[in-house]
């Protein structure tokens, strides 16, 4: 499986989604912090209650759709930090 290493790159999600599925209805290409700040919305209403079953059932899938955004945004970076570091020079050591 292919992951986003950078905001506004593509890549696959599990089940076959893209970044760009968290994003639904929106032109710019997603962002993690988007995603997250989006991700937060959905689970305060879900906390909150008072919302009818399909509609919450509609904002769990949301929710798992952005956790994965973010998850991916995440592991890209993680992958741009660990070949930042094996490229870096080692420190010389000092007498």
């Amino acid at each position: 499986m292919s992951v986003v290493e950078t905001p506004g790159g593509t890549g696959s999600l599990p089940g076959g989604a893209t970044p760009g599925d968290a994003t639904q209805g929106d032109e710019r290409p997603p962002t993690y912090e988007r995603a997250r700040a989006e991700l937060e919305d959905v689970v305060r209403r879900l906390e909150a209650g008072g919302v009818p079953l399909e509609e919450s059932l509609a904002l769990w899938e949301r929710g798992e759709a952005l956790a994965r955004t973010c998850e991916t945004f995440l592991r890209g970076a993680r992958a741009r930090l660990e070949r930042a570091e094996a490229a870096a020079p080692a420190p010389a050591e000092e007498d």
